[in-house]
């Protein structure tokens, strides 16, 4: 029975500490455009809340969780070069880093390109783990799942 316990309390726990990362201050929202014949942009537009900051696809130095896209293998997907992101960056020295990080506060969108092989509806899914922190403290880093529908 102590066992049980332990195990619940541990499950609980757990649960709590992932709900309470970087996700929650966090909104992401997805959207595709079709560029040309079989291209397509997809964005994901991340909203960062209040007065924290994300760090960007490079951090900067080691220490903070850069933002990271993993994309779902699809056969009917190609991507055509890397995540791109828009938005302003900062470049500032960090104390707690003991050297100069890169983020985006507010907003910032990442942009991918993808080719279709073919007229096909399907789907770009992946996803994205990332990590804020503000001026006294970082939050764990979290992964986001994503799924945008392209073509047809």
């Amino acid at each position: 029975m102590k066992h049980f316990f332990l195990v619940l309390f541990t499950a609980i726990s757990t649960l709590t500490w992932a709900q309470s990362g970087s996700a929650k201050q966090v909104n992401w929202t997805t959207s595709s455009k079709k560029l040309a014949e079989n291209l397509y942009e997809v964005k994901l537009i991340a909203e960062i809340k209040g007065d924290y900051h994300m760090y960007a696809q490079t951090a900067g130095v080691e220490g903070p969780v850069p933002t990271v896209f993993t994309f779902t293998a699809n056969p009917l997907v190609t991507m055509n070069g890397q995540v791109k992101e828009v938005g302003k960056l900062i470049r500032k020295y960090e104390s707690a880093w003991e050297g100069n990080v890169n983020y985006y506060e507010k907003k910032v969108e990442f942009v991918q390109q993808v080719k279709l092989k073919g007229k096909v509806k399907t789907n770009l899914a992946g996803k994205v783990e990332f990590m804020v922190c503000n001026e006294s403290q970082c939050l764990p880093p979290a992964e986001v799942d994503f799924k945008v529908p392209i073509g047809g």
